[in-house]
Parts: structure tokens; C-alpha cells; sequence
């Protein structure tokens, strides 16, 4: 999905396939595919999958890789790629006409990132998209070309090589992520974890599989995959892949024996573990992962209610419970932060709140630029919300695990801190098995998987356990 470019060295990249007719213009439709991605996430705030699966359709399986990787690796080297353009034109980019900025994103991507093509391919590629959706009248693809044409010869090596990393600052322009991301993180992980963590998020993320229990084991599945894996030995359940592999395309998941699912979130059902003949509640579901993960760590026998608010996002979890043969995952549309009217019956509970999402910006190549400071601080409070209810859900003895797919203390071990507070009847069950293996670099009971550490998305897991009288906990 990424680039494997750092610090000036190229990857390949297939050269693409004779060009398209864009308008009167012939354009490769890889470039023309990747450069409607860019204004659409940009100019519209859509979604570069969507946009990307929109665009790509009358692609063949060639050019729609090489789309891909254009488009979310521009999408995603936005801020280094539009220091370069600030330095290389001589104006900030804001200043830019919307199709010539996304013309000179998309050209230095390549020219920077990728190699296989000619340059000047790119350039005349990238001018003529300026050319075509631009207004010619202000010489927007001429600005084009001059820029594309020095940045070619000026090179990667040049260009990428003299930017630094020393401070929050210039981690943040090197590596491409909003600057209070870094500051975050500066602060919280320390300057080298940071740093290494921003250039894990622009590296392509390892596919993992999930063998589904309830209908196939590992090593079967193992041998009818038409690409190479390896096992975690930490989780019996996962396959990690050697390759690329058409997941939607396989019988293998049409028949429930698979689900993408990173390593990290299969840890999360391990950390509740729960037990055959339980009630299980899973709050904010969809689409189910976890969910039917829980069905199989309890062999089907057993209760998942399974919360999901959105309507659409519920009938998907319905639909995916079908096809991994959860029998016991029963579906209940309703607002997880809301009191629920059976109280505390449950021996296990799932709090998987909406996060900002920090731990997954390898896979989303967009998130970073969504994401906000101010949403994280409304984020927070959603979760507290949800997580109170999820609590009083709980029966005495029962066990609660919190968890989000993000790198945020504010909205982990903060958000754990504070519960505690006001909870005296919850303590903190250490995750020794766990912690060991991915241990949190502030609080020792409370487990943290990093991108850069694990080679799996990063997240965070408390597991908690009500008890009788008031005791409290200490992370």
C-alpha cells in the first residue's frame, strides 16, 4: 500500500502500461487513476480506499496496483511532499491551484519515492494532468513542469537526504506526519521510539490472517493459500503472509475459514479469554473481528451480544457472523454509550470504543491528515461514557478488557487512570503473559504494541476486574 522509500532511496515500482486518453490528452491510467484519488481525498475529504476503489474499476490488476501505490503513497507523504514543493516553487502550497498542487504531489511522489519509469514520462504525465483539469490561462502546468523537471534533476537523494529529524519539527516534515502527532509522541515515547514509529507508519503493513477455529485449523489452511506464510507462535491462530493475496477472491474466506485481522487486534480476544458457556458483551462491534473472534476462543458455546449503533455497520456484522459460522455472536443494534436495561450479568466485557485510530496509519494511508487534536479530546470523552456503561454491565468477579487501535496516553492509560478514580470495585489485572512480549514503556500491567516494534498495528490493551468491596488499582 506504501512506498519502501527512506531517506532518498528509490523503490521499484512497475512502469505502467501504454497510456489512457484523459480528455484530448493521453495519460498512463495508473497516474490518471492515482491523481483523481488525490483531488478527491483532498479537495472532497473523501476516503482514499473509496476513491481509489471508484477510480479503479476499469483498471486491470496491473495498473490498479500501481494506482494503489501511487495514490496512498502520495496521500500519505503529503507534509514532506509539500515542504519540497514549498522549497522547489518558491510558495507555499496553499497558494496553489487545487489540480496543479495535486499534479506536483503526485509527480514528486513518484519522482522521489519510485523508480521504473522515465522521468520524463512522469513529468509529461503529471503536466498534461495539470494541463487537462487546471486553468490554463494562469500557466499552472508550466509551474508543473519547471518543478517536476528540477526535481528530477536535483534527485531523491538531494532532496530527501538534507532533511532532518532532530526535533518534533523536522520528524514531522521528514516522516511526513502532522506536527502534534510528533510532538505526541516525542513526548510520550521519547525521541527515538518516535521517530522510528513515524517511519514504520510509511512502510507497507504486513498482512495477517486469522484461520477461523470454528471451521479450519492453521496448518490446512496454510497449505491451501497459493502464497507463503509464517506462524506467530504467540497466537496459534495467526498466518502472517509472505506476499501479495486476493483475500476476497479465495474460497478459502467465501467458506469462513479466514478474515483479515492484524496480530494486535487478535491479541485483544486473548486478553479477555474468554470461557465456554459464558455471556460475553462486545461494545462498538462491528464489523466483528473481535466478535467472532470470542465465538471461537469459546468454541461457539456460549452468548456474544455484540453492540453496534449504525445500522449498515450492524448488518455487516450480521452478515460476517453468517460466513464465520458464529452461531452464538448475537447482534443487538443500540447506542453503546447508553445504560443497558439487563444490568450487571455479564462475565466478561469488551470495551472497543471509537479511537483516533494512531496505531493504524500504516494501513490508512489518509487517517493522519483526519485526525485532529480536538477530535481526540471529543473521542476521549465518548470512550469515558462508554466505558462506564460497559463496567456497570459487568458482574462482580467478572473481567473487562479496554482497548483501542491507537497511541494516545490521553485516550489509554489516561483514560484508565481516570476510571479508576471513580471505580473502587475495578482493579488492574496485570497481562503478565502479554506484557512481556509487548510491554507499555510507562505503566508495567498494561500492555502497547507499536508498528515499529511488533511489525503489527499498534494497540493498547487494560484488562481490569470487578471486585467485591472497594480495593482499587494501580497501573
Amino acid at each position: 500500500m506504501t512506498d519502501r522509500a527512506s531517506r532518498g532511496n528509490r523503490a521499484p515500482a512497475r512502469q505502467p502500461r501504454p497510456r489512457a486518453t484523459t480528455g484530448t490528452v493521453a495519460v498512463a491510467p495508473a497516474r490518471s487513476c492515482a491523481y483523481a484519488v488525490l483531488r478527491r481525498v483532498f479537495e472532497q475529504g473523501a476516503y482514499a480506499d473509496r476513491a481509489l476503489q471508484s477510480h479503479a474499476r476499469e483498471l486491470d490488476a496491473r495498473d490498479r496496483a500501481l494506482a494503489m501505490r501511487l495514490a496512498y503513497g502520495a496521500v500519505q507523504r503529503r507534509g514532506t511532499l509539500d515542504h519540497l514543493i514549498e522549497h522547489l516553487a518558491g510558495r507555499p502550497p496553499a497558494k496553489l491551484d487545487a489540480p496543479v498542487l495535486a499534479a506536483l504531489r503526485l509527480g514528486l511522489y513518484e519522482l522521489l519515492y519510485l523508480s521504473g519509469a522515465p522521468d520524463r514520462a512522469v513529468v509529461a504525465d503529471c503536466v498534461q494532468l495539470a494541463k487537462i483539469h487546471g486553468l490554463e490561462r494562469r500557466g499552472g502546468h508550466g509551474l508543473v513542469n519547471a518543478v517536476l523537471r528540477r526535481a528530477a534533476r536535483e534527485g531523491a537523494e538531494s532532496l530527501l537526504g538534507g532533511l532532518r529529524d532532530d526535533t518534533p519539527e523536522h520528524a514531522a516534515i521528514a516522516h511526513s506526519h502532522p506536527p502534534w502527532v510528533a510532538r505526541l509522541w516525542w513526548e510520550q515515547l521519547g525521541a527515538d521510539d518516535a521517530r522510528a514509529l513515524m517511519a514504520a507508519d510509511n512502510q507497507p503493513g504486513e498482512l495477517a490472517l486469522r484461520v477461523n477455529a470454528l471451521c479450519a485449523d492453521p496448518s490446512t489452511v496454510a497449505r491451501e493459500l497459493d502464497v507463503a506464510t509464517h506462524i506467530d507462535p504467540e497466537l496459534p491462530e495467526a498466518l502472517v503472509l509472505d506476499g501479495p493475496f486476493d483475500l476476497h477472491g479465495s474460497e478459502l474466506w467465501a467458506r469462513g475459514a479466514i478474515l483479515a485481522q492484524s496480530r494486535a487486534a487478535m491479541l485483544v480476544a486473548h486478553a479477555l479469554d474468554p470461557q465456554p458457556g459464558e455471556r460475553v458483551l462486545d461494545l462498538c462491534a462491528a464489523p466483528g473481528g473481535k466478535s467472532t473472534h470470542l465465538a471461537a476462543l469459546m468454541e461457539d458455546r456460549g452468548e456474544v451480544v455484540a453492540v453496534e449503533r449504525n445500522r449498515a455497520r450492524a448488518k455487516e456484522l450480521q452478515e460476517n457472523a453468517r460466513r464465520l459460522h458464529a452461531h452464538s455472536v448475537r447482534v443487538q443494534l443500540a447506542d453503546a454509550a447508553l445504560p443497558r436495561a439487563e444490568g450487571a450479568v455479564f462475565d466478561r466485557v469488551l470495551v472497543d470504543p471509537p479511537c483516533s485510530g494512531l496505531g493504524t496509519l500504516q494501513a490508512r494511508a489518509d487517517l493522519r491528515w483526519r485526525v485532529t487534536a480536538a477530535h481526540v479530546r471529543e473521542l476521549v470523552r465518548i470512550q469515558a461514557q462508554i466505558l462506564a456503561q460497559g463496567a456497570r454491565a459487568l458482574r462482580p468477579g467478572g473481567v473487562l478488557v479496554y482497548s483501542t487501535c491507537t497511541i494516545s496516553a490521553i485516550e489509554n492509560e489516561q483514560q484508565i487512570e481516570s476510571f479508576l478514580h471513580g471505580n473502587s470495585d475495578f482493579v488492574i489485572d496485570d497481562l503478565t503473559d502479554l506484557r512481556q512480549i509487548h510491554p507499555h514503556p510507562r505503566a508495567r500491567k498494561l500492555v502497547l504494541t507499536m508498528p515499529h516494534r511488533e511489525r503489527t498495528a499498534g494497540f493498547f490493551i487494560a484488562r481490569l476486574r470487578r471486585v467485591n468491596g472497594s480495593r482499587g488499582g494501580r497501573l
